[in-house]
């Protein structure tokens, strides 16, 4: 308790420095050109917010054309800006700089992506983890429910739900402010859809194209509009932005589950145990569990439509009602082939041979006899979203006061993620070496698909996942003129989130063997991962309409779902945050900036299933197993900013701020998700803390030249909470006991498998765990190089942080750099973007998978577009030119494979037209 007083205080005692010595700097100049600068210094501070006062509503109306002049708001922007803040401003109306906003936020200082599928999902902000920043549009949040089975639920924003043509600018706002919504560990991202008295009447803008992705060997058709009215005296306008789009996604892959000793083994198999024995084995070696070749295969299809209604009767009132609808589906269809040699003590007493390999790990083997098997794991899935969204919005201005409010509500709904697991297993002799995979003793058997099945095939699977908020705020400030205080602001603002999430298994599939079920002819799935073997590679495959056909016509028992499967990953949490804030803009000729506190009251109340641990799951459940948990804490947010004009052209800022995020909805309650193969597991803990955080940053910007910087800034984060995610080993009962008997019996004596159906698992939880800390530093080169038409944007990016526990923080890589290369001249322009990003720790890709590195990661891109005339465009955008690997690996050790994955390249041609 006495540190965290000490850090508040030095928290305060700076806030209170830097406001002193902005006042005594200015109480040093002489009076006079005080009292003649000072209504004009006051506008300036005013205008350094992003979302009040005069500068902000002139940025709205900024007609942007062509990347110079988007680079320039840009620029502007983070000039004028109080806090330390990067911008993006849409090049042309309804283009975004790139093929979604995750991709063009990746020449933002400081910014990293997470490119799983391939293309720019999770957003790092100086090192913090995706969910620790929120994100907001037009001063809203937006609902998020999952669209992958077992995908657990994240508050950081999937940027690859928006349409990148609704938005006119969006801004990265580094460094808090009070009025700004609390939740943000590392950044808060703005985004700012267009307004119709902001554009012409009558405006049309969209595009018509083709998405093709060379892995898949396919492509998609897109399209989008934009249409904006106003009236003649522009007080009252509409507009509507609607987009059609699909996209090919083409994941393939090896995967390692997990990895086990050599002594486990030695345990069941007496030729294992002999070669331990005579030296050529050593009994602490890691062998991987299976060597799984992975095909991930999705078209995913979005509709949206985003229609805004402006009332503007004069220069004192404004209204906006806004409205969103986004539908998309992700139906997908995901393989797995592997051999699994931890599944039991059959499994294990099977093999016969091991080989022996660098860096303690065992790099082949050899299996044979009754417990030799391969599973083929079918995996298709149905998903579709739908979010929808009502914010309205209004403003009155009087005579140096301003008053304002928004209220609105969002929702998204995917109440029936489908999963039609077909998982038949083949019993036969093989070899395996990890990075080939397995081959067959008897190829011949091993392509019978009369050989493939026989006993339990599968089941279907239905989650439900609902999420919901619902906000309100309202916002005063008074200007101040002949001071050093240039504005007060105030406000409340209330916000609630509701997340529900359920899930059933059915079982009741028909027995039978993949000759039953039906099959294609066998197909190298795994093209680009050339070097598995012919048998891995080129195996047995089920037709997606097969396996539908087999599953729908079996008699499931939809009247007794799995009730492991429902009581551990039922769950409902809602949280309120109940705000208010304070906050000072001041500044003169050359000082600028704001101070502020903000109050945050939050309740919450988590609710999920708690079974003892000696009990078996039965439905209905047993009273007092559904818990719910409420808790409550108050936090005050303290912050400042201080801006200096060193120069005309030198901007220096200074900034604290304490801050608050919460952990992912999912972690703070009670819930259970296992995998009953693999016997690993992730879950909630409804007693984290949130995490809380003192954050400083100092800034030096040297505007050189016309649209043109050279910027460099630290950044200091002291989490005081950190939570961190920790596997331990739980006992839970097994569903397989009750969905396959024989394979039941086989677990039994293994992974403390007991006959009552209970197994240990690997299970993955947050806790509280101390404390970290983050520190770091980028750079920043943007210049236009005078009239050639050529110019340059780059930045770089380090990052340094660990846990007081010594351990890394996910999503971070060291080291992180951004170049982008551009040339415009006449009708023609073109833009390179090169980003690369060294490891970083993420999660694991399966639930208590452990935590996996990413190793480095570099994406190559180009933009060309030909501007025909005033009204017609052509662009055409290429998307990981280097066909990079998504290469993942264990904690310490690059040799301990986890997974690798290939996206292919992705093409987009576009058709634009503007009137």
């Amino acid at each position: 308790m006495k540190i965290r007083t000490y850090r508040k205080t030095m928290l305060s005692a700076s806030i209170l420095a830097a406001f002193a010595f902005a006042a005594a700097a200015h109480a040093a100049e002489v009076a006079a050109d005080a009292d003649a600068s000072t209504a004009d210094a006051s506008a300036d501070g005013a205008a350094g917010t992003a979302q009040d006062g005069t500068r902000a509503q002139e940025m709205e109306a900024i007609v942007v054309h062509g990347i110079r002049e988007s680079l320039k708001a840009s620029l502007d922007t983070k000039r004028d800006a109080n806090a330390i803040v990067d911008a993006i401003t849409a090049e042309d109306i309804g283009k975004f700089p790139n093929t979604n906003v995750a991709e063009a936020m990746v020449m933002i200082p400081g910014v990293t992506l997470d490119r799983r599928f391939g293309q720019g999902e999770r957003v790092s902000i100086d090192g913090t983890d995706p969910s620790l920043n929120l994100s907001f549009i037009d001063g809203h949040p937006v609902a998020q429910a999952i669209w992958l089975y077992g995908e657990q639920p994240n508050r950081g924003f999937d940027y690859t739900l928006l349409a990148p043509e609704i938005l006119g600018r969006l801004e990265v706002y580094k460094s808090s402010e009070a009025r700004l919504p609390e939740g943000s560990l590392g950044g808060t991202v703005m985004m700012h859809t267009r307004l119709p008295l902001d554009l012409d009447a009558n405006s049309i803008a969209g595009s018509i194209g083709y998405n093709y992705n060379d892995q898949a060997e396919d492509g998609k058709p897109n399209a989008s509009v934009l249409y904006s009215w106003k009236n003649d005296q522009s007080t009252f306008g509409f507009n509507i932005a609607a987009q059609h789009y699909e996209e090919k996604v083409d994941r393939q892959g090896i995967e390692i589950f997990g990895y086990h000793p050599v002594s486990d083994y030695a345990a069941a198999s007496p030729a294992i145990a002999a070669q331990v024995a005579s030296g050529a084995l050593d009994a602490n070696a890691l062998v991987p569990d299976e060597i799984n070749a992975a095909y991930f295969q999705q078209t995913r299809k979005r509709n949206s439509a985003v229609v805004n209604l402006q009332f503007k009767p004069d220069e004192r009132f404004d209204a906006t009602l806004s409205g969103m609808y986004i539908k998309e589906s992700f139906d997908n269809y995901n393989q797995s082939v592997y051999n699994f040699l931890h599944w039991n003590t059959a499994t294990m007493a099977a093999v016969d041979s091991f080989t022996q390999g660098n860096n303690g790990l065992v790099t082949g083997g050899h299996s044979a006899g009754e417990g030799a098997g391969i599973i083929y794991d079918n995996q298709l899935r149905s998903s579709e979203v739908t979010t929808k969204g009502l914010d309205l919005r209004a403003a009155y201005h009087g005579e140096g006061w301003n008053l304002s409010g928004q209220l609105g509500t969002t929702k998204s709904d995917n109440p029936k993620i489908s999963q039609y697991l077909l998982e038949p297993v083949y019993f036969g002799g093989f070899s395996w070496d990890d990075r080939h995979g397995y081959t067959f003793d008897d190829p011949a058997a091993g392509r019978d698909p009369a050989n493939w099945g026989g006993g339990w095939l599968g089941n279907n699977g239905v989650f439900m996942a609902h999420a919901k908020d619902s906000y309100g705020q309202l916002d005063f400030s008074k200007d101040f003129t002949g001071s050093l205080i240039n504005r007060l602001l105030v406000g409340v603002r209330y916000a609630k989130h509701d997340e529900n999430y359920g899930l059933n298994v059915y079982g009741g599939v028909t027995p039978g063997t993949l000759a039953d079920v039906g099959v294609i002819d066998p197909t190298d799935i795994l093209g680009e991962f050339s070097g598995f073997s012919p048998d891995q590679a080129n195996h047995l495959q089920v037709g997606e309409q097969n396996i539908l056909n087999w599953i729908r016509n079996s008699h499931l028992d939809f009247a007794h779902p799995d009730p492991g499967s429902y009581l551990n990953n039922t769950w409902a949490l809602t949280q309120k945050n109940s705000a208010a804030y304070a906050q000072l803009d001041f500044g003169n000729d050359a000082w600028r900036g704001n101070v502020g506190l903000r109050y945050v009251h939050t309740e919450q109340e988590g609710s999920g299933y708690n079974l003892p641990g000696s009990v078996a799951p039965v439905l209905p459940a047993l009273p007092g197993w559904y818990q719910t948990k409420n808790s409550s804490i108050n936090n005050w947010l303290p912050s400042f900013n201080v801006a200096y004009d060193a120069a005309p052209d030198v901007v220096l800022r200074l900034s604290g701020s304490e801050v608050i995020a919460w952990a992912p909805y999912n972690q703070m309650v009670n819930n259970t998700f296992l995998n009953d193969t693999v016997l690993t597991g992730s879950g909630g803990n409804a007693d984290l803390k949130p995490y809380k955080s003192v954050n400083f940053n100092l800034s030096a910007e040297w505007y050189f030249a016309e649209q043109s910087v050279i910027a460099g800034s630290i950044f200091f984060k002291h989490v005081l909470n950190y939570i961190d995610t920790i596997p331990s080993t739980e006992r839970h009962y097994n569903s397989i006991r009750d969905t396959d008997p024989t394979q039941w019996d086989s677990l039994v004596g293994s992974h403390g498998c007991t006959a009552d159906g209970f197994c240990d698992y690997s299970v993955s939880r947050p806790r509280n765990a101390g404390t970290a800390k983050i520190k770091g530093f980028t750079l920043t080169y943007q210049q236009a190089f005078g009239s050639t038409g050529f110019g340059m944007v780059a930045n770089y990016t380090y990052a340094d942080g660990e846990t007081s526990q010594g351990t890394p923080m996910p999503y971070q890589s060291e080291n992180s750099i951004s170049v982008g290369p551009y040339y415009e001249n006449g009708p023609f322009s073109a833009r390179v973007n090169y980003n690369w990003r060294d490891h970083y720790l993420a999660g694991g890709y399966v639930a208590g998978a452990p935590p996996a590195v990413v190793d480095d990661y570099a994406d190559l891109g180009l933009s060309l577009g030909w501007k025909f005339n005033q009204n017609f465009m052509v662009t055409f955008d290429a998307m990981n030119l280097l066909d990079e690997k998504y290469h993942q690996y264990a904690v310490g050790n690059k040799d301990e494979l986890f997974g690798e994955y290939t996206t292919g390249r992705r093409y987009m041609a576009n058709l634009r037209f503007n009137f």
